[in-house]
């Protein structure tokens, strides 16, 4: 995952470069560079770590020009290092960056090496610039260089491409990874995504996939896939300049939820080809990986180990593949055994965990010899200590409560699921219904945060409310632990959740006018199952309140206050049921008055045991 920003303008481009890279610093900041043509030359500057360091070296050593490309980059192919980092040259001549995989880089080096080529990096978008030069020693034209040179490239990308002997062009193409066209006043940019250049343009055309774009200081050429001449149609964009920010949102929070199909789009970005996940996502080596694993072990803790619960139903449910999962701060004192074949999947959303750190150390120790991280930092300390990783891709959090994490996460593990499951039984089919239900849940998710208001409205009942319990079963049982701890985070209410069959073990004693039980209902084999539970509750003058599906019979009575929800498909139900809970927590916290996003005693990031 790594931010793209490129510029063609009758101004110096350097500080828009510089200010879309710091808006685009989620994406990737192991590394950052620059590259610009001036002058009949070219010219580049790059820095390992964040985009600050990149500005001061430039003011250092200050150069401008009116083109140029630049990047932030978080490492798949090659360590972080100025080495590796973009944008890549080649002779001098040409300058690429890159976002995306290169499947086939190691053929690709093999030919180039063979035929005279150099290589200064660990990286597969060297062979992108090789190509490219190469292409150029027989034309005089840009634009066809780089058509005939992705002709060669498999996988996935997003590219910006300028070259010393081509001051006036700018190429952009891409290939299953975002891009973006910024229209200006006789100037345009390109970037991974609009927020990089808000603060120039407001007015955007979005690329297709198979796109490939030649810019100009007065228009732009867009070919599509079959190399046919397009238009792509100029979008208003609504965001403003500091819409990265709470903007309007009363709390961060809240704009998190609001987020979430956007983080969802931005999590299967890029990871499927012609609609197949592509393993390549999860590492260059991932597939030579996963054709070793026999078992699965996940740590985690707190809402990132409730991500994990979910993901061993789906693991032995969809993929036939045994799953085990255990709170990080517990596994590594109770001498756990490690099965050869295991994969150690740890999954937090900053990557700092110091307990799942910990515990992924001694997994190491105990033998496991594979490794895999879920996080939404690229640089943080449980990426750099696996062998594979998947980023989450949803973008700064800044509320304590996690809500975009927790459901992109929800997301990926769906897509670990698919490419493990595909060495243990997964049909063909049932991979394709799980794609394509992965895809509709934006629109899903947009869906259902149409209940707010009504969400908003049922929050006052909880004004009084010291304690309540979540039900849940299957699938759904982590998604009450998650809606009990949101409560518990920010309202302060003691929040207990229980699988719907333990209710009448014990919990069925609680059970009062003044404790609320909120019952996630979604439809599917076990409702009946939980049917009988929620007769249980309101039976014993319980107060319940049901999610459930739409397409149900069922009507509020005295006891039983039901939300309706759309209909969803099975397999991704948990993420959908997640939303209406974390709008119920929200407007509880904002009714009792907490501070929201920075509840009382809790950090972002545990970086202690």
């Amino acid at each position: 995952m790594c931010g793209i920003v490129g510029a063609i303008a009758q101004r110096n481009v350097v500080p828009i470069l510089i200010e879309g890279l710091k808006r685009l610093e989620y994406r990737g900041y192991d590394s950052a560079g620059l590259a610009i043509v001036e002058d009949g030359q070219l010219y580049r500057k790059r820095e390992v770590g964040k985009v600050r360091g990149l500005e001061a070296l430039i003011a250092q050593d200050a150069i401008q020009g009116n083109i140029g490309i630049a990047h932030t980059r978080w490492a798949t192919h090659g360590k972080p290092s100025t080495a590796n980092a973009h944008p890549h040259v080649c002779r001098d001549k040409v300058a690429v960056v890159h976002n995306g995989i290169i499947e086939n880089h190691e053929q690709l080096r093999n030919n180039q090496k063979a035929v005279g080529y150099e290589f200064t990096s660990e990286t597969d978008t060297e062979v992108i610039v090789n190509e490219i030069y190469g292409a150029l020693e027989n034309t005089d034209n840009l634009l066809g260089a780089v058509k005939e040179s992705i002709k060669k490239l498999e996988g996935a990308y997003a590219l910006g491409v300028v070259a010393k002997d081509h001051p006036n062009t700018l190429i952009a193409c891409r290939k299953g990874s975002p891009l973006v066209i910024g229209v200006g006043i006789g100037e345009y940019f390109i970037a991974s995504d609009v927020a990089a250049l808000l603060p120039v343009t407001q007015r955007f055309m979005f690329l297709e996939d198979g796109d490939v774009a030649e810019i100009t200081i007065d228009k732009v050429v867009i070919y599509d896939k079959d190399d046919n001449l397009v238009d792509r149609s100029i979008k208003e964009s609504q965001l403003k300049a500091d819409s990265v920010e709470k903007g309007l949102y009363r709390h961060y929070m809240l704009k998190e939820i609001y987020d979430q199909p956007w983080a969802i789009s931005e999590a299967l970005e890029g990871r499927f080809i012609d609609n197949r996940l592509q393993e390549s996502a999860f590492g260059h080596n991932a597939g030579e990986v996963f054709d070793q694993i026999e078992s699965i072990q996940i740590l985690a803790c707190g809402t990132s180990y409730h991500a994990g619960l979910v993901a061993r139903y789906w693991f032995e449910k969809l993929a036939k593949v045994p799953c085990n999962i255990e709170v990080a701060s517990e596994y590594r004192y109770r001498k756990p055994i490690v099965p050869p074949g295991t994969l150690v999947v740890t999954i937090s959303q900053s990557g700092e965990t110091a307990d799942t750190l910990a515990a992924l150390q001694e997994a190491k120790k105990l033998g496991a010899k594979y490794s895999l991280a879920i996080c939404n930092v690229p640089e943080s300390s449980l990426v750099r200590e696996s062998d594979l990783v998947m980023m989450t891709r949803a973008g700064p959090e800044i509320g304590v409560a996690s809500t975009k994490a927790f459901t992109t996460q929800l997301a990926t593990l769906l897509l670990l699921v698919i490419a493990i499951g595909r060495r243990f039984g997964l049909t063909k089919e049932l991979e394709n219904k799980i794609s394509s239900e992965l895809f509709s849940l934006p629109g899903k998710i947009e869906a259902v945060l149409q209940l707010d208001d009504k969400i908003k409205q049922l929050s006052e009942q909880f004004a009084e409310k010291q304690h309540a319990l979540f039900l849940g079963r299957g699938t759904h049982y982590p998604i009450a632990m998650e809606g009990a701890l949101k409560l518990k985070e920010i309202s302060y209410i003691h929040a207990e959740a229980y699988p719907a069959g333990e209710l009448k073990h014990g919990p069925l004693a609680l059970i009062d006018a003044e404790m609320p039980v909120i019952t996630v209902a979604p439809n599917n084999s076990l409702l009946e199952k939980l049917k009988s539970n929620i007769q249980e509750v309101s039976a014993r003058g319980g107060q319940l309140i049901v999610f459930m599906d739409e397409t149900l019979a069922a009507e509020n009575d005295v006891n039983v206050q039901i939300i309706k929800m759309p209909p969803v498909e099975n397999e991704i139900s948990p993420i959908i049921y997640t939303i209406p809970l974390q709008l119920l927590s929200y407007h509880v916290a904002v009714l009792k008055g907490t501070d929201v996003d920075q509840p009382r005693n809790l950090a972002k990031s545990v970086t202690v045991e």
